[in-house]
């Protein structure tokens, strides 16, 4: 019988212990906590903000629904689904508890306070009780999860039924070309742009090895209904630089 502690995972493009892991993606994001939203505009030329508008668009937000937006960070998807629905609450709940105070900081966050919450938490062990959310949203956040197989199953957990699951997450380009193209760019960029913004080199080589090792579109999408949601769906974003996955608690 092999030992919890013995099992392994990636950490970029490293293997590491599973116990760790979790760890280790908490450092990174507390490095780059004060420095999160400019980079993220930095590596994607602000299109991080159209894909977030995708996502709602896709999601239709609706007055009175509750949200768990996981790894929600500085509170972007949040800040988007409370305004789209008119009226509605919004819990972010993020492993690193700098992010969370980012988010706290930011303007929307005084304006729309009566409507949103800020709880430490691991994806894979969420602090809420079961059938408690309309929505569950997870953006860019999934694929630093140790055990993903583990943080979809809470995602069904904490879902209502009648609940969906959106997950936005940087994917793979269906064109060998294009994605190494893609690659040269994210290797070769991304990591100076850590260093020069963020005076952190690492953490950012780390996110761009992270998305290359996440499954392609049709892999994570059966990962999703394996979990128990039903009408799984995708949508590819910038040709599969990113990718929305939905799926519903039947």
């Amino acid at each position: 019988m092999t030992d919890q502690s013995d099992k392994t995972t990636h950490f970029g493009f490293q293997t590491v212990n599973e116990d760790d892991k979790a760890g280790m993606v908490h450092g990174v994001f507390t490095n780059v906590a004060s420095k999160y939203d400019v980079m993220n505009d930095a590596m994607s030329m602000g299109i991080h903000r159209i894909w977030k508008d995708a996502m709602m668009d896709w999601l239709a937000p609706r007055a009175g629904q509750k949200l768990l937006d996981v790894a929600g960070g500085t509170g972007d998807v949040s800040f988007r689904f409370i305004k789209r629905a008119g009226s509605a609450h919004a819990t972010v709940c993020d492993m690193t508890e700098s992010m969370l105070v980012a988010g706290a900081q930011r303007a929307e966050a005084d304006a729309l306070a009566s409507s949103l919450d800020w709880v430490v938490g691991d994806a894979m062990q969420l602090p809420f009780e079961s059938n408690s959310f309309d929505v569950y949203t997870i953006s860019f956040g999934i694929r630093n999860v140790t055990r993903i197989p583990d943080a979809l199953a809470e995602a069904y957990r904490v879902l209502k039924p009648g609940g969906r699951l959106m997950v936005l997450e940087f994917s793979q380009i269906p064109n060998d070309m294009m994605q190494k193209a893609y690659d040269l760019y994210s290797f070769n960029v991304i990591p100076v742009m850590g260093q020069v913004i963020a005076n952190d080199r690492d953490s950012y080589q780390y996110l761009v090895e992270s998305i290359r090792n996440f499954p392609e579109q049709e892999v994570f999408a059966e990962m999703i209904r394996n979990a128990g949601f039903e009408n799984v769906k995708y949508r590819n974003l910038a040709m599969g630089i990113a990718a929305l996955h939905s799926g519903w608690k039947i």
